[in-house]
């Protein structure tokens, strides 16, 4: 059976450093995975879609509308707007602080002030956190993504795969550490 993880943040974030470390770490345990960025001005904090399918065989990297297993949202507005490919049941892993896309710094959309509820209301399991700052408290936030990473990796039983090795492979040297405890927050989130 193919399991489908949408991720979905503005530029800057992290998402495509996880979505890139999960199919990483997915493949390694003999998955066959697929996998589809969209990046829409992420540099200038526009948003930030990838789509990872994985499972025994996988044809499409192309998660398909309303079949989403959990959607991890780097941000709350990025996650209501791509809501609609979560399945009924499906799980939303959602970081709650807030940084204005693209589209609310230029005056185009407004942020609304019940963003987390509507998400909860389509979600049949919501785990929010405010990764970002927790991600702080390990000094450095731009391990939010890991700290993400590992509450999706928890949440999809996904615990045998060897994430430290694949951490120490594929991240600066000097950063090891710190992801790997950032990883195991996130795990403890869940």
């Amino acid at each position: 059976m193919t399991k489908n993880i949408l991720l979905t943040g503005i530029g800057g974030q992290g998402t495509i450093t996880a979505s890139k470390l999960l199919t990483i770490g997915l493949m390694s345990a003999g998955y066959d995975v697929k996998m589809s960025e969209v990046h829409g001005m992420s540099q200038r904090e526009g948003q930030v879609l990838t789509h990872l399918r994985y499972g025994d065989k996988v044809y499409s990297p192309v998660v398909p509308m309303g079949e989403a297993d959990i959607i991890m949202g780097f941000e709350e507005l990025e996650v209501l707007r791509n809501i609609d490919y979560l399945k009924e049941d499906g799980i939303v892993v959602l970081n709650t602080a807030r940084f204005n896309p693209i589209g609310v710094l230029s005056g185009k959309d407004t942020y609304p002030s019940n963003t987390k509820e509507l998400i909860e209301e389509r979600a049949g399991k919501v785990y929010s956190f405010d990764a970002t700052a927790e991600a702080e408290k390990l000094g450095n936030p731009k391990v939010m993504n890991i700290i993400l990473l590992g509450t999706i990796i928890k949440s999809m039983n996904l615990e045998d795969i060897d994430w430290d090795k694949i951490i120490e492979q594929n991240v600066k040297p000097k950063f090891v550490e710190l992801n790997k405890e950032a990883l195991k927050i996130g795990k403890g989130l869940v």
